[in-house]
């Protein structure tokens, strides 16, 4: 045994963490066992990374519990069987769309496969939506490099996109100036190694910018280039403008192995066939490790962080103007950042998100004890929060390597592997960097065997719709006399009309379940949450696609709202 793997042996031993065994493989460090706690094989994981090694490969098993499968689409056909793609990126969340879009600007062939029925289904729908200053991360980092820059795209790129983006900015606030000055020094250091512009505030400048804060914060530091946007219509834009550009989505497509020759990927096996990429990028979320072991280059392994957000209704949107937590001296050098308060683009106010360490990588269930503990840190922050002021709550899941940092590269053992893996937070921010990055990495690793052009026909430019609620009373005067129905209002609590339906359905990346509309157009997302405009979207999409209403879902697979027709009479079979 090396002696770097005995000592790390040893050191678990000391920490109460015996029975594992401890192996080298190529340059990572690979854990195997078997053990009775969760929040143990966490700890085994992060004291392996002390040792040096590029990645941890945590395959300590929990006593007693079976992971479940993945979550499988049940389709089978050979709808894109023998396609024999330039790029095939896995994964059709915010990375994989960013990277989809960014790739179209050279003349290939690109597929994307996304396991679910729509994109931005997991982690992409299921976060705050804040595009982080990078003033949490550590200097020296990828999530910070990327970060930074990533937030610095982003005003040009919405424009691009024809979606919202504000930099309403963010507040880090304590309740000790003590601890204030001592944090300041810190962010100083990063602010000034990555070039984000701050401000100390003292109580009297932070009550000036937000009247409504608690005299919980005493003082606290401003970071004016933090934004705010839609997650699930950014990834969403995304995958429409690439797919405006040639790219090719094939959406209820699982990967479900690969073929290896000569150190190089020759085929991905999916339910809907099997395809021959010359290159293969694996984006694909709390599973991307699952994707590298099919290509026998599983170097980091990923454990799933939960967290849970409550999001309270319009009217309190007012109350505040930029997103804003409270932060302990733990705090400032740990991997989460504790969540808080912040405005949304669509002027909603989410309210955590917790963060949570378990083993499920798709789990979005909510508990009434984390929604309180959520609740209980955080409305204390604003004088006018009432626990009444919530609508709904979700969860989702962060996709976190035991380094916590990004992977972005191309693989060092398989020829034509390119990885995007272990993207959580501030993956949002840094997606487009991360794309750009992903992009170069790709036609590097294609040049090798092809010429790389640019794609001469490529717009930049999603195609624009209109959105009723951001027209003045003019401008929706003309929207609606050129068609009519953009004056039939479907969704009372956004104001979403029957055309943004109609549009959403007909989109590049066609929407054909309810949620699907609820990402793109909001309908479905006030104070009733589609009580009152579930079953009219239903019928405006079988109008659009010819399905039956029994044949619509709420979110795809097996969520259909509706069972069968009702005989006549009301009586029941």
């Amino acid at each position: 045994m090396p002696k770097k793997v005995e000592k790390l042996h040893s050191t678990l031993m000391k920490k109460g963490i015996p029975g594992i065994e401890c192996t080298q493989w190529h340059n990572s460090i690979k854990l195997e066992g078997e053990l009775g706690n969760w929040q143990d094989i966490i700890t085994a994981g992060k004291i392996a990374t002390k040792f040096g090694y590029k990645g941890v490969v945590n395959e300590i098993k929990l006593r007693g519990f079976k992971e479940p499968e993945i979550k499988a689409p049940k389709i089978k056909d050979n709808a894109i069987d023998n396609r024999r793609p330039d790029v095939v990126i896995i994964g059709g969340g915010v990375i994989g769309c960013s990277i989809a879009r960014e790739m179209s600007k050279y003349d290939l062939d690109i597929l994307v496969l996304e396991k679910e029925s729509d994109v931005a289904m997991h982690a992409s729908s299921r976060n705050d939506g804040m595009i982080h200053p990078g003033i949490a991360s550590h200097t020296n980092t990828l999530r910070g490099k990327m970060n930074v820059k990533g937030n610095a795209m982003y005003t040009k790129l919405c424009q691009e996109l024809d979606i919202p983006f504000e930099r309403y900015g963010n507040f880090i606030l304590f309740d000790d100036k003590k601890i204030a000055y001592g944090a300041g020094a810190l962010f100083a250091y990063r602010a000034k190694h990555y070039g984000i512009e701050m401000e100390y505030c003292n109580r009297e400048k932070l009550v000036e910018l937000e009247p409504n804060l608690t005299d919980k914060a005493v003082a606290g530091y401003s970071f004016p280039s933090a934004g705010v946007l839609s997650p699930y219509k950014l990834t969403v834009a995304l995958a429409e403008n690439a797919v405006e550009n040639g790219v090719e989505f094939s959406l209820d497509t699982i990967v479900t192995s690969m073929h290896k020759l000569h150190g190089e990927i020759v085929s991905v096996q999916t339910n809907r066939g099997k395809i021959y990429p010359k290159a293969v990028i694996n984006a694909a979320g709390t599973f991307s490790d699952c994707v590298a072991d099919m290509a026998e280059d599983k170097f980091f392994t990923i454990h799933p962080r939960k967290g849970e957000i409550v999001i309270l209704d319009k009217k309190k949107g007012p109350d505040v103007t930029r997103s804003m937590g409270l932060v302990s001296p733990e705090m400032l050098y740990s991997t989460s950042k504790g969540g808080g308060v912040m405005r949304t683009i669509d002027n909603n106010v989410l309210v955590g998100p917790d963060a949570y360490e378990q083993p499920l990588r798709e789990d979005f269930s909510t508990h009434r004890e984390n929604i309180q503990a959520v609740l209980n840190k955080h409305l204390k922050l604003i004088k006018t929060f009432e626990p009444s002021d919530a609508i709904t709550y979700f969860a989702g899941i962060r996709a976190c390597t035991y380094e916590e940092e990004f992977v972005i590269e191309r693989s060092e053992y398989v020829k034509n592997l390119i990885h995007a893996a272990g993207i959580q937070s501030p993956g949002l921010a840094s997606a487009p960097a991360i794309a750009e990055e992903i992009c170069k990495i790709t036609v590097n690793a294609l040049s090798e065997c092809m010429q790389v052009i640019p794609n001469s026909k490529f717009n930049p430019n999603r195609r624009r719709v209109p959105h009723l609620d951001k027209l003045s009373f003019d401008e929706k005067q003309k929207v609606i006399k050129e068609n009519p129905d953009y004056g039939v209002i479907v969704c009372r609590c956004e104001e979403i009309s029957r055309g943004e339906i109609i549009d959403a359905v007909n989109s590049a990346l066609p929407a054909t379940s309810v949620d699907a509309i609820k990402r793109r157009v909001r309908p479905g997302m006030g104070r009733c949450q589609g009580g009152f405009c579930a079953p009219l979207v239903t019928n405006i999409i079988c109008e659009q696609t010819g399905l039956t209403p029994e044949q619509i879902t709420k979110c795809g697979g097996d969520s259909n709202l509706l069972f069968e027709k009702t005989p006549k009479g009301g009586a029941s079979k």
